[in-house]
């Protein structure tokens, strides 16, 4: 079973998403605060991150928080949540700017598809993708 921690400001979404990967198998933990996700790290390490960018109090909390993560935990999976409308840069061609791109693995837009969704973890967590009922 895998460890996954959901670091959002929306509760009620967090916790819909919770009880729906809790169905599939994972374990999930959540925290709303950005700022106690690096010592929760430092305690018990997740196989994945599921992470939202925007939180009320710092708009670029989640960006800055992902930036923090990846220097301490490099291999750390993170697969972001956003309604930001617009398209990501995973890599960059400029290796030496770290704000030309992302320090995420993947992301997913809001409103989320949870069978997207749940496509892009298995690919993040390298697990056989698991199709759910109605879907092909």
């Amino acid at each position: 079973m895998a460890d996954l921690l959901i670091v959002d400001d929306d509760e009620d979404f967090s916790g819909a998403f919770r009880v729906m990967l809790q169905s599939r198998g994972y374990d999930v933990a959540m925290e709303t605060e950005p700022k106690a996700v690096l010592p929760r790290l430092n305690q018990k390490l997740p196989d994945a991150l599921i992470l939202d960018i925007m939180f009320p109090e710092d708009k670029t909390a989640g960006i800055t928080l992902a930036r923090e993560i990846r220097k301490e935990f490099p291999d750390l999976p993170i697969l972001i949540i956003t309604s930001v409308k617009q398209a990501f840069s995973l890599e960059s061609d400029k290796p030496d700017d770290d704000r030309a791109r992302l320090p995420v693995t993947d992301y997913i837009q809001k409103p989320v598809d949870f069978p997207e969704f749940c496509m892009a973890l298995d690919r993040l967590l390298g697990r056989p993708t698991i199709y759910l009922e109605g879907k092909d």
